[in-house]
């Protein structure tokens, strides 16, 4: 078992970035990827032109690799937003008019898996009216899901980067994945399990996938400290996937770390390792 036993995609999002977007898929392809995940590209809009999705949905098609997962919009990522689906207001009618288009892209490049960030706490409102909203979006989103036979993802992020973010351990996700699923009847709520952001927050890896895998639709991984590839800092990630494989899980791998002072493609050497 090892690296070599996994299916990795590379995330479009934060890897290759040097490249304008609609040359990234061939970028990925070229280093020797047939998978591909991405952010919502558009941080300023939830309903692009058609020729945007258009243009985005050839460059992957033509670059020969698989779309297998994509965020709904979440606001300014990179940057102060941690989502928008539990933030009353614009940023909430922002992502209810994306669901349809984000899912609708994803069907028309076979994606099966939609992460729905869930939002940054806003101050001066009372939790528990965002938790409300926020399952409102969420239940909405799982049906947009279903309609093309998705699933939904939740993701747990790390306190340190993201304070103002409510779900910040695989519990607190995984309890959103439950009320999800009890909403719609689905059950196509999902856990996003990123190992980085769960190392950030000081929680027994080990622990969490042995409790959590089942729940799990998705793992991204990155090195801790520095977010960088595998190597770079201290996590076992190799011991950590191979302990996710013999508990079930068999699906990709999202490499979502930064490539450092480097261009992207320099990024990989540990997998031929």
């Amino acid at each position: 078992m090892g690296f070599a036993d996994q299916r990795f995609n590379v995330n479009l999002s934060i890897l290759f970035t040097e490249l304008p977007l609609l040359e990234r898929p061939a970028a990925a392809a070229a280093a020797g990827f047939t998978a591909v995940e991405l952010w919502w590209p558009w941080v300023d809009s939830p309903v692009p032109e058609r020729s945007e999705l258009d243009a985005l949905k050839r460059a992957i098609e033509d670059a020969g690799v698989r779309l297998t997962g994509l965020n709904f919009y979440a606001g300014r990522l990179p940057g102060p937003d941690r989502g928008a689906l539990s933030v009353p207001g614009e940023e909430s009618e922002r992502f209810r008019a994306n669901i349809d288009v984000a899912a609708d892209l994803a069907a028309s490049l076979g994606c099966t898996a939609l992460n729905a960030l869930y939002g940054n706490r806003v101050e001066g409102v009372d939790p528990a009216e965002q938790d409300a909203l926020a399952l409102e979006n969420l239940a909405h989103a799982a049906r947009a899901a279903d309609r093309i036979g998705a699933i939904l993802l939740i993701e747990a992020l790390n306190k340190p980067e993201s304070p103002r973010y409510p779900l910040v351990s695989a519990p607190a996700a995984v309890e959103v994945v439950d009320k999800v699923n009890e909403a719609t009847g689905l059950g196509n709520a999902r856990f996003l399990m990123d190992l980085y952001h769960l190392s950030m927050n000081g929680e027994d890896l080990p622990s969490v996938i042995e409790r959590f895998t089942p729940k799990t639709g998705h793992v991204q991984i990155a090195d801790n400290p520095g977010r960088g590839e595998p190597g770079t800092g201290s996590l076992p990630l190799e011991d950590l996937l191979d302990q996710l494989t013999k508990a079930g899980y068999d699906g990709w791998v999202g490499l979502e770390y930064k490539p450092g002072d480097r261009p992207s493609a320099e990024a990989f050497g540990w997998l031929s390792r």
